[in-house]
């Protein structure tokens, strides 16, 4: 005979191996979660550093010499743990003619910035100079 609810006897409830498929299902959902979670603040991280970077980076470009007191060369420093240096060459192109009468001297400025971590940042940019008058 059926019970009043109309179910066998040995229907009711979940058998072990289904208990353990949910849980494997829970398992695995989990760990796509939490390596989810992890790639995420990897992510977050790296961009605040590259925004330190590239604010230190900003503040030294900020603070160079006015352009007709920019002599080739180089210095460096530190600010705030991050180790700088900044390069001034002649800038070389094959479309800039020296022999041109102009009052310019483009020379290329390299700035690089270097975070505690070891993480390097580097921002080349061209300034142009005025000749010296004779």
């Amino acid at each position: 005979m059926f019970p009043r609810n109309g179910c066998k006897r040995g229907t009711r409830g979940f058998t072990l191996i289904e208990v353990m498929v949910a849980l494997a299902v829970v398992a695995i959902s989990l760990a796509a979660i939490g390596s989810l979670i992890a790639v995420t603040t990897r992510g977050a991280r790296a961009v605040g550093l590259h925004l330190t970077l590239i604010e230190t980076a900003r503040s030294i470009i900020t603070g160079l010499p006015d352009r007709d007191q920019l002599e080739p060369g180089n210095f460096s420093g530190e600010n705030a743990g991050h180790r700088w240096r900044v390069d001034v060459l002649p800038f070389l192109a094959d479309f800039v003619d020296p022999q041109q009468p102009t009052i310019w001297i483009p020379q290329t400025v390299a700035v690089r910035v270097q975070s505690p971590s070891g993480k390097i940042l580097q921002v080349n940019t061209v300034r142009l100079r005025r000749k010296p008058t004779q």
